[in-house]
């Protein structure tokens, strides 16, 4: 464990010279406010044994992995079950498998391809899982292990997959191609087999045409000797396996989409493109002996009935006690072309339609019986949407779905914004899932979810976690993450505040952005004093506190000006300040991206004092939960619209809540309900601005713009201004670094130059806090896919000329502290660090009345206390540490409902906690400011305000995120860069300790949504609907796989139905059915080595260190595969016990049979 005294670390940032360093610690000063200018800041101090601050976090403590992923699988393609395991698969576009089980039973896995998954398909009970890609590679997963592995692979070099079947309690798997042939697969060795149905021998020579691609392969219930073989071009062919040719041929006008058998294996119906239905019996193939076009309609003559839609999938499942069920997805009319996909079940002559909200992907009916030729019993249809997934329940007339317990929901509106608290109070997951379950919907299915396989224990990890997730609707999502699961708590919709807009008031309503106007940008959540607040798109702040009980109450509304009457920015002369370090101080100076300004005259008067939305001015019934106590509104100025906001915070002890945006900053009362001050970036420094500001220079003519700025996340060809400031870099000759610009630097568009749909394009959402301003400029590829949702496209105003995009200074960084506001200060008092896009670090001093009671009535007092530090780059996050090195939390009053019924719960005195309860000794003479930009951390020394440590993070590219972490009871700062990297650095020495290139920023919904939180953790949102969360703690690494559910669980497979003397006889072949006989390489041969290549696969334990590898994985295959042997002998065994006992059995009683009629005469009988 190192010590680090700060007079050696003050004697070396002394000696050294000014110039930056990249180390930290005695490494070199930071030339503006580097220790060497104060040489003697806490020079005088040093020498007390509470300056040597012991480090607790040292490389070993962390490692990073990925933890879990919550949500609905993006892009979903295909759809498995296993019956006995209760297990669902499901496959997505991008080559992921999520696999599902009961609650808290949730498995990612890769294809590391990443191609699609075309099909999948469960070796029933055996725990494994095949799956087919669209590069045509078949895979065999091991679901044995927490995290499941690809055992084999077998890549067709030649042919394409169209269609794979594995036979219960089978291990050769059938695949069908698309050139018409069907292979077979050794499950075991994911070898070829010799044997192959080819096209030519399948269909009848005469046949002049090729059949087209395998669309469908299954084994007759009756007879596993038969396949049917369906061919896209509508032929049936029924192959004899034994004697190796066709049965029987059956041929039918219109192409094939699904086949599907009768239990007893003597009729099988297809569906077609013609939604049409034909039923099949194998007596009489030359015709079906049922056509029927469910949706179809008869026409005028009366004779043929109209074509539909093509029924995409059937499937025909038997009742023992009731008609047959027929199951279908698509087949309705063309002329209804508004309706919505639907899932048609056919029960008797009952015909349900159930409308989906999305299109249907898949389906699959649940059934009692694993065994083809059974009754099938079906209680239950999965059915798989592009966006959902819902289970219907079979056994009920009305056919209720089930409640789904997965937290699949996360894009019901898309994600904009996410914020990440472990280790939260206690308390609060009851509480808000307490308010929360008053809102939940009826008329679901009392059954239980049928998906309930698997098992999950809560593991070592008990601390309370909490997400909360920003949407687009303007709506906040509450859930409870403790023990890597997810589950919906509470529901916020901050819609609800402002009036309705009506269609075709958008323009009249002021509003600047287009579509989704209540999209939340930003929040801001104490746990503690439960008070929470949200930033919207359209420049407001919704400031909300915590009851239980209902209230009907009007809501409180301010409205805020925010103007910034600056230009041009001259550098600053070496004299006034100290430089940057190791580079010019100039700023970046940007084009105009249109190439012209747009001049549009206003229509009417021009805009001034409207805000962009209204608030409800009747009283509201708030219900219990999140109730708005204030509504802040940022109003049009002149004619130019508000900026959005683009830093946040709020203090439940001091009253306050402060935002700013690119024209500056606003401190709101929340108490009082008053605005205490709403001031541009530039008034705020007084006369210690370090740039020298010409006045504004006079305009000829105000220019509005009727078109909205977009900001795209596909890379254009811009051309940009080299930006000399050290603060911005360049990635594919654009400038990625934001700093300095405004939050307008978009594009700008008129109305007549882009049609409404280029405008809801790919677009730049907002930016959060750890963002340099509002506006980014980052070259990112996007695919055009994923549009809309996966870039959450907003538009803002571009109401600023070239010009103004110069001077424009963000306030980026907001945070509430008791401090030392100025060198001088003895003891701490409550004051706001502000921090700006320039990298500058102001201080606020607040002067708060002295006692509870005079709060309410007298004013609270801000004003600038000439304190100013820098960095470089735009300042994301600022945290407080005592003199100990520990972290102290801002001050908060403990939280009282505000509409209690108990009179002492109102009129008690509000109780404030002032500092954290670790550091219960006095605070000491001196703190730590720790101060992280998006391209170094610096930690000053207060009050001397000597800068002690500083640490440049990156040159060649910016910090996306920033956020000071507690982890095993100590504290450090954690970050993620553009370029992919998360890192982390010691505190107070600012060490590193962790730098690992994690993921790059493939598009902007990582950049928006990455945050970390305590112990260790971390989430993004990695698809538009799933959320990743990862660690990087290596505690948590380790005991991962205790938390993990397991996906397979030893269950007995059911036993078949006893068939009956008579039904064995004359039902079907009495002949028993050797596949390995058949297809075996004995028998069959080996198949041609150029058609298929075998690829042995890991089979470890993925992102699991000491994962078993190599030789002891080959030794637990041979091991799991040994026990699996010997548990068939063992079955195997008792089966020829079993008949030789009733073998023995019969010939008693033959015996006894025998003697007693032995001498009795013919006509004694």
């Amino acid at each position: 464990m190192k010590k680090f005294n700060f007079r050696k670390v003050l004697d070396g940032l002394t000696a050294s010279s000014p110039g930056g360093s990249s180390g930290s610690g005695s490494g070199g000063g930071s030339g503006a406010a580097g220790g060497s200018t104060h040489p003697g800041g806490t020079a005088g101090a040093a020498g007390t044994p509470r300056d040597e601050i012991q480090e607790t976090l040292t490389s070993d403590y962390f490692q990073i992995c990925k933890t879990v992923r919550h949500g609905f699988p993006y892009l979903p393609t295909a759809l498995a079950f296993d019956p006995v395991q209760k297990i669902l698969a499901i496959g997505t576009r991008t080559g992921a498998i999520r696999i599902l089980g009961r609650p808290g039973v949730d498995c990612y896995c890769q294809h590391e391809s990443g191609a699609a998954v075309l099909q999948l398909q469960f070796l029933i009970n055996e725990g494994a899982l095949v799956s087919a890609s669209a590069d045509d590679t078949l895979h065999l997963w091991n679901l044995r292990q927490k995290r499941p592995a690809i055992l084999h692979s077998l890549k067709f070099n030649r042919e394409r997959i169209t269609y794979c079947h594995l036979p219960f309690q089978s291990k050769w798997l059938y695949v069908g191609t698309e050139r018409g042939n069907t292979h077979i697969v050794n499950i075991e060795s994911f070898i070829l087999s010799g044997y192959v149905i080819m096209w030519n021998k399948a269909i009848e020579l005469s046949t002049k045409t090729h059949p087209g691609p395998v669309v469908h392969l299954s084994d007759s219930p009756r007879d596993e000797g038969k396949l049917l073989i369906g061919y896209e071009n509508g032929t049936i062919v029924f192959w004899d396996l034994r004697s190796k040719r066709a049965d029987l041929r059956a041929y039918y006008d219109e192409a094939i989409h699904s086949v599907a058998w009768h239990h007893e294996g003597k009729q099988f119906m297809c569906s077609h493109s013609d939604g049409s239905l034909t039923l099949w019996n194998l007596k009489s193939p030359n015709r079906p002996f049922q056509t029927t076009i469910p949706h179809g309609k008869i026409q005028r003559d009366g004779k043929k009935t109209e074509s539909c839609k093509p029924i995409l999938k059937v499937e025909y499942k038997t009742c023992k006690n009731s008609e047959p069920f027929v199951i279908f997805s698509g087949g309705l009319s063309y002329d209804k072309a508004c309706r919505r996909p639907s899932l048609t079940i056919m029960h008797g002559k009952a015909i349900t339609v159930l409308e989906m909200d999305h299109p249907i992907v898949d389906f699959l009916t649940l059934c009692e019986t694993p065994y083809p030729n059974e009754f099938q019993e079906p209680y239950a249809v999965v059915v798989l949407l592009e966006k959902d997934l819902i289970v219907v329940d079979l056994t009920q007339t009305n056919f209720p779905i089930f409640e789904n317990p997965y937290p699949i929901d996360i894009h019901e509106s898309p994600v904009t914004c996410t914020e990440y608290f472990a280790d939260c109070p206690p308390d609060l997951i009851p509480v808000l899932y307490s308010v929360g379950a008053k809102h939940k919907k009826q008329g679901y299915s009392n059954k239980e979810w049928p998906v309930s396989g698997g098992a999950w224990n809560l593991g070592a990890q008990t601390y309370p976690e909490i997400i909360i997730t920003g949407h687009a609707d303007g709506s906040v999502k509450f859930w409870d993450a403790s023990a890597i699961t997810l589950q919906m708590l509470y529901k916020l919709k901050t819609s609800k505040v402002f009036e309705k807009q009506k269609s075709g008031e958008g323009k009249a309503t002021a509003d600047i952005v287009e579509e989704d106007p209540f999209a939340v940008q930003m929040m801001y959540w104490c746990p503690e004093s439960r008070i929470f607040c949200v930033a919207g798109v359209s420049a407001y702040v919704v400031v909300y506190k915590f009851s239980r009980h209902e209230v009907n109450t009007e809501i409180a509304s301010l409205e805020v000006r925010l103007q910034y009457e600056v230009e041009d920015i001259i550098t600053p002369e070496p004299e006034i300040i100290p430089p940057f370090p190791d580079a010019s101080s100039q700023l970046p100076s940007l084009k105009n991206l249109s190439g012209s300004t747009n001049t549009v005259a206003c229509e009417g008067m021009m805009k001034d004092s409207i805000p962009c939305l209204s608030v409800k001015t009747r009283p509201v019934r708030m219900p219990p939960g999140y109730q708005a106590d204030l509504v802040i509104q940022l109003v049009w100025v002149d004619g130019e619209p508000p900026q959005q906001i683009t830093s946040l915070a709020v203090n439940s002890a001091y009253g306050l809540v402060a935002f700013g945006n690119c024209n500056g900053l606003a401190v709101v009362d929340f108490m009082q309900k008053t605005v205490l001050l709403s001031m541009g970036t530039l008034d705020l420094y007084g006369s210690n601005d370090p740039y020298q500001r010409q006045p504004r220079s006079p305009r000829k003519s105000k220019q509005f713009a009727a078109g909205l700025t977009e900001l795209s996340d596909s890379p254009v060809s811009l051309e940009l201004e080299r930006c000399k400031s050290p603060t911005s870099d360049h990635v594919n000759g654009h400038c990625t670094s934001p700093t300095s610009q405004s939050c307008s630097s978009g594009k700008r568009l008129s109305s007549a130059d882009v049609t409404k749909a280029n405008r809801r394009g790919p677009g730049r959402p907002p930016f959060r806090k750890a963002q340099s301003a509002a506006c980014m400029e980052i070259s990112l590829p996007v695919t055009t896919e994923e549009n809309r949702e996966n870039s959450f496209s907003r538009s803002r105003s571009s109401s600023v000329s070239s010009i103004d995009r110069d001077s424009k200074e963000a306030i980026t960084a907001l945070y509430f502290m008791e401090s030392f506001a100025r060198k001088n200060d003895s003891a701490v008092s409550p004051c706001l660090w502000v921090g700006t896009g320039l990298g500058m670090v102001l201080i606020l001093s607040l002067n708060l009345p002295a006692s509870d009671e005079l709060r309410q009535t007298e004013p609270v007092m801000v004003s600038p206390s000439g304190t100013v530090l820098t960095l470089k780059g735009a300042v994301l996050t600022f945290a407080c540490l005592d003199c100990m090195g520990t972290l102290t939390h801002p001050p908060y009053e403990v939280w009282r409902d505000p509409n209690s019924a108990d009179d002492s719960e109102k009129t008690r005195k509000r109780k404030l906690v002032m500092h954290s309860p670790s550091s219960s000794q006095d605070m000491g003479d001196h703190q730590f400011a720790v101060i992280c930009s998006e391209k170094q951390a610096k930690v000053f020394s207060l009050p001397s305000q000597t800068c002690l440590y500083v640490h440049n993070i990156t040159e060649t590219s910016f910090l996306l995120r920033a956020d000071v972490v507690t982890l095993c009871n100590s504290v450090c700062l954690a970050c993620f860069c553009a370029n992919g990297h998360i890192m982390t650095l010691s505190l107070p020495s600012l060490r590193p300790l962790l730098d690992v290139n994690y993921l790059p920023v493939t598009d902007m919904r990582i950049a928006r949504t990455f945050c970390f939180t305590n112990e260790g953790q971390a989430l993004y949102l990695s698809s538009p609907t799933e959320i990743q969360r990862l660690t990087y703690s290596q505690e948590m690494c380790d005991n991962l796989q205790d938390m993990l559910g397991d996906l397979f669980t030893p269950v007995e497979t059911p036993e078949a139905q006893n068939r009956g003397f008579l039904k064995g006889l004359f039902g079907g072949s009495g002949q028993a059915f050797d596949r390995e006989e058949l297809f075996g390489e004995a028998t069959a041969g080996k198949a041609s080595r150029s058609l298929a290549q075998h690829i042995p696969g890991s089979g470890g334990i993925e992102g699991v260190r000491g994962a078993a590898g190599g030789v002891i994985g080959d030794l637990t295959r041979a091991r799991i595969a040994l026990d699996e042997r010997g548990q068939k002998l063992g079955e195997l065994d008792e089966r020829t016990a079993s008949m030789m006992a009733s073998a023995e059995a019969f010939s008693k009683h033959a015996h006894e049979v025998m003697l007693k009629y032995k001498d009795k005469k013919w006509y004694q009988f």
